[in-house]
């Protein structure tokens, strides 16, 4: 009842003025954003970082909010009508919402695509109202051991379970790291891995890091690959459903809102995983399975769901223990603490105004979002048309031009050009970004954390062993690091004693 009442409370701080148009802004940019490939709601929010950082903390949380939560719905737009997914959640929504455009049905599926991400969005942001506390209460309880081990858990996740190579995510969180590190030492006050250079003695600031990484980056990567083609978008009229379709989709809905909250808010979240798992199975429940692959209307229903229920699972672990599960959570992480805040099992006891104002306004933008895709889609669409080249010079120029706001030092935007080369490289050789920048916000942290445990117990290993809780994390990450070897060996196992079987049979048979 308490959670309702600091709810309500939260609604009066976002019903002003000033705060809905933040809020209709934020959902605005975050759809266009979701609608341009390769854009994306991390690297808005990195852009925008130095001209948050000027408003109020609520105020810049609402904007990045709904900038987050506008992009997933973006995504779809483009994924339906030009088969080209904005967000990599959105892979999965192209698999039968293209087709269902191609088919003549696009209107139905950009309004599944919207309503069920406004159901799942609704239904996701009631769990953060009435999880969040709870996980708080839990979190103040753990010490620096178990907050090490979760972190290290965070960490496995990001790289071990996501993406498709555990090397490639080990070395990206390893650069991570090492960039979190450069600076001054806050034990021994002594520089490291600084070169020399005198500009480097605070640290590499996280907004260089992160517009060098994903606009700069990105940039110079269509660049090199750059297709001056626009794409050639489905025409399509007003999104609307007919009752099969109604009746098709509110199951998938539901069930992807059940797959996906859990996801986001597991350090090992992302959307990836639970869309896929969700087209999966629809494809298995589905009553009209022979659909699959040619348009089936669950196949856009219950992804788009998982996808938007999971970014609402991103904040729970994001406000209430300071761990981002995702790089638009893990930037504004960053922003919480520019503003002085850090977020944490403390954050809803000394900033409660912020943290229900937040919530809220996700109720908000969800509202929004659904009034503008329903009607406005197919204008979406025609971002699609924007000439590459220009679109891309004009992110250069507010990358460059926000990367010297942070410090107005001419050597930001050098160090934002070697970042951004860094960026173009993980791209060539597939290493994904998102461990880059966990490492680089929670690389200090967990030095920090595990500081603190080796000084408990005088500087004895068996600090960094703590609880029950450490104890589960370290029992999690030893497992998903041996699932590999431990499913080729059973394979392996498997496979020979077919193969005895086969032979046995072939010489009773002779």
């Amino acid at each position: 009842m308490d959670n309702i009442t600091s709810l309500i409370g939260g609604f009066g701080d976002v019903l002003s003025p000033m705060n809905l148009l933040i809020a209709l802004l934020g959902v605005t940019v975050g759809t266009a954003v979701g609608v341009l490939p390769g854009i994306g709601p991390a690297m808005t929010v990195a852009l925008l970082l130095p001209i948050a950082q000027d408003l109020e903390p609520v105020q810049g949380l609402i904007l990045f909010a709904g900038i987050f939560y506008g992009g997933m719905y973006g995504g779809s737009t483009t994924s339906i009508l030009l088969n080209t997914p904005g967000e990599s959640s959105s892979v999965v929504t192209a698999i039968e919402g293209n087709k269902m455009a191609k088919a003549g049905r696009a209107a139905q599926a950009l309004a599944t695509s919207a309503i069920g991400s406004f159901i799942a969005g609704t239904i996701g942001t009631l769990g953060i109202v009435f999880l969040m506390p709870q996980v708080a209460k839990f979190a103040i309880s753990l010490g620096a051991p178990e907050y090490l081990a979760i972190i290290l858990l965070t960490f496995t996740g990001v790289t071990a379970v996501l993406g498709a190579s555990r090397i490639r995510g080990l070395a990206s969180l390893l650069v991570g790291l090492t960039i979190g590190l450069v600076g001054i030492d806050f034990v021994t006050g002594q520089q490291r891995l600084t070169g020399g250079l005198p500009q480097l003695a605070d640290g590499i600031d996280v907004v260089v890091v992160a517009v060098g990484i994903f606009a700069v980056g990105e940039a110079l990567w269509v660049a090199a690959h750059l297709r001056r083609k626009a794409g050639e978008v489905i025409p399509v009229g007003r999104p609307w459903m007919g009752r099969s379709d109604w009746s098709r989709s509110w199951k998938p809905w539901l069930r992807g809102t059940v797959l996906g909250f859990p996801f986001g808010a597991l350090p090992a979240g992302g959307a990836e995983i639970p869309t896929l798992l969700s087209y999966t199975a629809e494809k298995k429940l589905s009553k009209h399975p022979e659909e699959f692959g040619h348009g089936a209307i669950e196949g856009v229903a219950g992804p788009e769901a998982a996808n938007n229920a999971s970014a609402a699972g991103t904040l729970v672990p994001l406000l209430a223990m300071g761990l981002p599960t995702n790089a638009t959570a893990a930037i504004m992480l960053f922003a919480l603490q520019g503003w002085g805040i850090e977020p944490g099992p403390l954050l809803l006891t000394k900033e409660p105004a912020l943290v229900w104002a937040l919530v809220a306004s996700l109720f908000v933008g969800n509202t929004m979002l659904l009034l503008l895709n329903l009607p406005l889609a197919p204008a979406w669409a025609k971002l699609l048309q924007i000439p590459r080249p220009y679109l891309y010079a004009g992110i250069l120029f507010f990358a460059s031009m926000g990367a010297y706001a942070v410090n107005s030092q001419p050597f930001d935007l050098w160090l934002l050009l070697v970042l951004g080369l860094l960026g173009f490289a993980m791209r060539r050789f597939g290493l994904p970004v998102l461990p880059l920048i966990v490492g680089v916000i929670l690389g200090p942290l967990v030095e920090r954390q595990g500081r603190r445990s080796l000084q408990l117990t005088g500087g004895d290993i068996s600090g960094l062993v703590g609880g029950p809780v450490a104890w589960f994390c370290y029992v999690l990450i030893v497992l998903a690091l041996a699932w590999p070897l431990v499913a080729k060996l059973v394979k392996a196992r498997r496979g020979g004693s077919d193969l005895h079987d086969v032979e046995t049979k072939t010489e009773v048979s002779v």
